[in-house]
């Protein structure tokens, strides 16, 4: 895709460029993210909108709520009990969503994959778009996964799909493989 050519002049300012790339420039600078944690890695969550890392100044806030949220945060260990919680979230969500799988537990059950009531990764619950490896992983990671997020954005031919032109992403997992 070509890059927005921005024009400033006397009377005011001009963007010149293909349409899905301004929708995109647009959606990748203000990402939402669902603050919601399951284990110990919502902490490093937490710190990620901190003074430190500071997400704000890539246009990326956390929502308390669903239905404003862009991306879905899975930080941490994943119990059965949670895993149709966190599918409902995933719905409630509005499209088009990404998903970050955050640390050992989240990606793979971690060091309780062994146990009876827990969840070998959240990819059998929800789509994962960026998996982050470590037990806990760091903000500056998780800023990484959420840049992540934006160089896909970036990409998608959005404007297309909208009109109907490319069909949309199938679900891998049918409702009846996931996890009850």
């Amino acid at each position: 895709m070509s890059d927005v050519l921005v024009e400033r002049g006397p009377e005011g300012t001009v963007a010149v460029g293909a349409i899905d790339r301004m929708l995109n420039l647009c959606r990748e600078h203000s990402l939402w993210y669902l603050l919601f944690g399951t284990a110990c890695c919502a902490i490093e969550l937490m710190q990620t909108g901190g003074p430190r890392t500071d997400a704000d100044r890539f246009g990326m806030v956390f929502r308390s709520t669903p239905r404003q949220a862009d991306v879905m945060i899975l930080a941490g260990t994943i119990s059965y009990k949670m895993a149709s919680r966190i599918r409902r979230l995933y719905d409630q969500m509005a499209d088009y969503k990404y998903v970050i799988s955050m640390g050992s537990c989240a990606n793979t059950g971690g060091l309780f994959k062994d146990s009876y009531a827990v969840v070998q990764g959240g990819d059998l619950i929800v789509p994962v778009d960026v998996y982050l490896p470590g037990c806990p992983p760091r903000p500056e990671s998780l800023l990484e996964g959420l840049m992540l997020i934006q160089q896909k954005i970036e990409r998608e031919p959005w404007l297309s799909r909208v009109r109907g032109k490319i069909p949309p992403p199938k679900d891998p997992w049918p409702e009846g493989s996931r996890c009850p």
